[in-house]
């Protein structure tokens, strides 16, 4: 039989140009191969996502709607949460976000494709999950080498 993985519910913090799209700010790029479809999943899992992105006013406003057009609503858009207002109501404020896991194509060893990015939020796999499983996979083994002396 199957078994259900309930992951918790985590705050995302998810980049827009060159993570969702193909990087071509000012303008918005092409859509990465399973972006909308992942992110559109990881609500229905009841996670928060956040779109972190540097665009603002108009360009900010351009990257919303091309989402909010492929059914990807943001729980909150460059802040921690909706209701935030920077230091207005929070004397602690901190431009750093307080999320579970960051998706940036800058991630040091770049930007996973996103069925990879779903597998390790939906399954609570890191990189060194998923690398073990590839070794442990049945993948053949490199031909030991012959000493000097068996040649």
């Amino acid at each position: 039989g199957s078994t259900l993985l309930v992951t918790k519910s985590m705050k995302i913090a998810v980049d827009f140009d060159g993570t969702i799209v193909t990087h071509e700010y000012p303008r918005i790029g092409q859509e990465l191969p399973f972006a909308t479809e992942t992110l559109r999943m990881l609500i229905k899992e009841n996670h928060r996502l956040i779109l972190w992105t540097v665009r603002e006013g108009k360009l900010l406003d351009e990257a919303i709607d091309w989402c909010r057009q492929r059914g990807v609503e943001f729980w909150a858009i460059n802040k921690d949460y909706p209701e935030e207002n920077g230091t207005i109501n929070n004397n602690h404020f901190s431009r750093k976000l307080k999320v579970d896991l960051f998706i940036d194509d800058r991630n040091l060893g770049g930007l996973p494709d996103w069925g990879v990015i779903y597998r390790m939020v939906h399954e609570g796999k890191t990189w060194k999950d998923l690398l073990r499983e590839a070794r442990t996979m049945g993948l053949p083994e490199a031909p030991k080498k012959k000493h000097w002396w068996q040649r």
